[in-house]
């Protein structure tokens, strides 16, 4: 399913419309609501001298750059560590420049000018194309690489590799094929660079010349070495193939997708509209066929490597071990047991060193593991003691395909989850990571010894932080965000100083943000659901409030964190509702019995702690008035949304924007990993279907969806349609032409935004 960063609607850089100036609501219409002019009325009260110096409005929030300003895009760290490379760019126009900042004496200097960059990084705004646009921003996709030298930069400029000199500030145009090339990557050594075209592999020597095809494949079925849209969505593969450690081999992921289905995404504008057919296994259907090709640089061959007993595994990792030997995850369909394999690259020849099985759960696929420099230990990650902990594993060096790995010990332990592998410092002996000690709402670095000591916390202030290591685990890029602090990135010295990079608008300051109220609740078997409440400012006394239940639900995301909240919650707040969002079973962040509640059936278990928690809350705040509630959310949260409308009466209105409402038409992957094999548990998916009870629709409904969605498909919004005119239920409902899954851009997130605001005021009056 979707990342939580598109159903929690964090402020992505956007294009389009200026914010306008009117007052700290919306716009004059929603001024007209008794709500709105009570509850606007008070802010004067409650922020007195300290007022806001901006307006907030929904025109502010998704404008260029958002409320706190385009931050830097592209952070790269060189491989010697001693620079973070960025591009920053401008909110109101694409001008920028590629920055670095020295990490031992946080001096800032510019490595590419403007006019330079406008050519070899354009803005990603710029793109005409949504599916494009957001396959570059939502995977992430690299804008350059380093040289391993770390004195010259690779760009990738929409198709086109240029090679920067940043001593002599001279670009030279490595590729110039009409068919364009990415994922580019230098050898080890530097010598060559390899990219991927077509769905081939090529290489060519640093100099420009004599590019080489690896791989000889036609049509749009064979991938080699790149990458299909649900390997990237769902097990968030960044890159197929990696060079060898001398320099003389690649191995690649071959993905045969013959036999996936494919889904129409039509064009509907022009005169004569366009189709475009898009590769997605859903629910059942034939997956790719994978399987691991070794190419020889030097001699241009090609040696096939094959795991997987059944066609339909899946290779989500994979790298090199050392000289001649490969290791190889491989998961079964069920994602239920992962095998580590070492192959000899030469031969074919392969040996199971390690079974990771998960009875009654999943395997969480990541990329924590990491081979050690010493060659014969490895770092593993496992659900295994029913948390989300590293361990150390050791093998023959000499004989690495000689049996299996054997377990040195548990570095981390404890009731917390370990959310990610960030480091490794091996002259030191110490692990870099985060996790969630103390707080499932929030995110710490930690760091510890590879024999489990030394377990100690980086940072300091409550709330998210995120860090990319250099490779020698010497430095780091901390971002950082609390409930009542705006962004800010600092490059730090491992126990040392930091040195500030960007700092984000003061947001809080600005425009009024407020912390919700942080709360904790009770679900019917004793587990801790954590909740928050933004209540709004200085209510008159006695007045009942209106609720607005803002939920996703799902295993992707978490609602309930200690960062800033959602400015769209404030701006409702305001106009007289309280927003209140809960954390229910089924949610990550938590350990292994509390996120597979929800296995083999999406729903039951979610509205049950939703309305649970929600009763508890009614108790705690007697102000909130339950006869008038909504229910809001986005992609599982939008599916969530029609679940609740049709299975309880709680709640008088509800808006679903891109929900699944058939588990059926979402794909493979990611389904199957929650509720197994259709074949197996027919009954699970069959109460999963909200359009079989549509007849059951209470409330007002509103449903809101693109038509370029190649993550949630069109299709559910259209069965939905379908099953609620065949009901005679009324409903609202709004397309955006295609628009994909993120409904992104200035004027779309505007007119969305609107109408929701609007909806609510008038449901909820």
């Amino acid at each position: 399913m979707p990342p939580s960063r598109w159903c929690k609607l964090v402020r992505s850089p956007g294009v389009g419309s200026s914010p306008h100036t009117s007052g700290f609501s919306v716009n004059k219409r929603l001024l007209l609501s008794p709500l709105a002019a009570i509850f606007a009325c008070s802010l004067t009260a409650l922020f007195g001298q300290s007022a806001p110096s901006k307006p907030l409005t929904i025109e502010a929030i998704y404008a260029p750059g958002g409320l706190g300003g385009r931050g830097p895009e592209n952070l790269e760290w060189s491989p010697d560590g001693a620079k973070l490379s960025f591009v920053q760019r401008a909110d109101n126009d694409e001008s920028g420049e590629l920055w670095y900042i020295d990490a031992a004496t946080g001096e800032k200097k510019v490595l590419l000018s403007a006019s330079k960059l406008a050519s070899l990084v354009p803005d990603y705004n710029k793109v005409k194309n949504e599916r494009e646009r957001e396959r570059l921003t939502r995977y992430h996709v690299a804008a350059y690489v380093w040289a391993p030298d770390s004195k010259h930069l690779l760009f990738d400029s929409r198709g086109q590799l240029w090679l920067f000199d940043p001593a002599s500030g001279t670009a030279v145009q490595f590729t110039s094929s009409p068919d364009p090339s990415g994922d580019p990557q230098f050898s080890p050594d530097g010598s060559r660079v390899s990219y991927i075209r077509k769905h081939n592999l090529y290489v060519r020597s640093i100099s420009g010349k004599n590019e080489k095809q690896l791989t000889d494949d036609s049509g749009d079925d064979l991938l080699n070495g790149d990458i299909d849209w649900v390997y990237a969505e769902e097990l968030s593969v960044r890159s197929n193939y990696f060079w060898s450690p001398d320099s003389r081999q690649i191995v690649f992921l071959h993905m045969d997708e013959t036999e996936v289905p494919t889904y129409p995404i039509a064009n509907l504008l022009p005169t004569h509209p366009t189709v475009d057919y898009q590769k997605y296994p859903k629910v059942g259907d034939p997956n790719p066929v994978v399987k691991l090709g070794v190419a020889d640089v030097d001699r241009g061959k090609v040696r096939w490597i094959s795991l997987a007993a059944a066609a339909d595994a899946y290779l989500p990792r994979f790298g090199w071990v050392g000289e001649g030997v490969i290791w190889a995850e491989l998961l079964n369909r069920n994602q239920d047991q992962m095998d580590l394999f070492f192959v000899d690259a030469k031969s074919g020849k392969s040996t199971k060193v390690l079974t990771e099985t998960a009875p009654d759960a999943w395997i969480n696929v990541n990329s924590d593991f990491r081979i050690l420099k010493s060659g014969d230990r490895f770092l593993w990650s496992s659900w295994r003691d029913g948390t989300t902990q590293l361990y150390l594993y050791r093998f023959d060096k000499r004989n690495p395909l000689g049996g299996e790995a054997q377990l040195v010990n548990q570095i981390t332990r404890g009731d917390f989850e370990v959310l990610g592998v960030e480091g490794v410092d091996e002259t030191t002996g110490t692990i870099f990571f985060s996790c969630n000690k103390d707080d499932p709402r929030q995110k710490q670095i930690y760091s510890i010894k590879l024999d489990g000591t030394g377990f100690e916390r980086l940072t300091a202030q409550e709330g998210i932080y995120s860090a990319t290591f250099s490779a020698d685990a010497k430095h780091y890029e901390q971002t950082f965000v609390g409930p009542l602090t705006a962004q800010h990135i600092s490059v730090c010295a491992v126990a040392g100083s930091c040195f500030p990079v960007w700092q984000a608008n003061d947001e809080i300051g600005e425009y009024g943000l407020r912390a919700p109220k942080f709360l904790e609740f009770k679900a019917d078997d004793g587990t801790t659901l954590y909740g928050r409440l933004l209540l709004p400012p200085n209510p008159p006394p006695g007045a009942k409030i209106p609720l607005v239940v803002y939920i996703y639900g799902g295993p992707a995301g978490q609602m309930v964190l200690k960062e800033l909240e959602n400015p769209f919650d404030e701006i409702l707040s305001r106009q007289g509702l309280a927003v209140f969002a809960v954390d229910n079973r089924g949610t990550p962040g938590r350990d292994r019995k509390f996120q597979t509640a929800i296995r083999h059936e999406f729903g039951a278990i979610e509205l049950k702690d939703q309305l649970t928690a929600l009763d508890q809350l009614l108790a705690t705040y007697p102000q909130l008035d339950q006869s008038r509630m909504a229910i809001w959310g986005w992609s599982n949260g939008g599916s969530m949304t029609v679940y609740s409308l049709t299975h309880t009466d709680r709640f008088r209105a509800g808006v679903a924007v891109a929900p699944v409402t058939n588990q059926v038409n979402y794909d493979s992957i990611y389904t199957e990993r929650y509720l197994g094999q259709l074949k197996d548990d027919a009954q699970g998916y069959a109460a999963s279907d909200v359009t079989a009870e549509v007849d059951k629709l209470h409330g007002a409904l509103l449903l809101a969806h693109g038509t370029g969605d190649d993550n949630v498909h069109f299709q559910n919004s259209m069965q939905m349609i379908n099953a609620l005119i065949n009901a005679g239920k009324q409903f609202q409902l709004m397309i955006y032409p295609n628009k994909t899954h993120s409904i992104s851009g200035a004027e779309a997130r505007d007119h969305l935004f609107h109408m929701i605001d609007d909806f609510f005021q008038r449901e909820l009056k």
